[in-house]
Formats: C-alpha cells, structure tokens, sequence
C-alpha cells in the first residue's frame, strides 16, 4: 500500500499561486450560486447543485484558512525600536 507523502517543498510563490486559483474558483462558484439563488426565486429547482456549490465553497473557504493559519508573520527588525502600526 503506497504511503502519503507528509513534506512538501513549496515555494512562497507556488503558495501565492495556489492561494490565488483557490480565490479564483471562489468567485466563480459564488457567482454560480448567486445565479442559481436567482433562479430559484424565479420558481426554478436546482436545490442539489446548490448543496454542492455550498459544499464546495465551504472546502475552498476552509482551505483558505488554513493555509493562511500557517503563515508566519513577522515585523522586520530594522524597526524594532518603532511603534508597531499594523494595517
């Protein structure tokens, strides 16, 4: 039985890349869901494609979160002294 591997070599940019598809897919399927919740009020019944647009959305927004969870923020020490202005 093959084994999942546990330790991935992503760049910083490969994590921007993948935050980035993930926002994309996001919007598309919000903007799906917002077309079908229009339908909906017009007496249309897409109620299962609803439930896996929301399922997905779900998925996506986790994944978002927890790879955002795992950044590591830091302030540079060239400022230390400076008062700390976040935003």
């Amino acid at each position: 039985m093959p084994k999942f591997n546990r330790s991935f070599e992503l760049t910083i940019a490969d994590v921007e890349l993948i935050e980035t598809a993930l926002q994309k897919r996001k919007k598309d399927l919000s903007l799906r869901r917002l077309s079908l919740l229009s339908n909906a009020d017009a007496g249309g019944d897409d109620a299962t494609e609803l439930q896996g647009l929301n399922a997905a959305l779900g998925d996506i927004h986790d994944l978002l979160g927890r790879l955002h969870n795992q950044k590591i923020f830091y302030r540079p020490d060239a400022v230390s002294n400076a008062p700390y202005v976040s935003g």
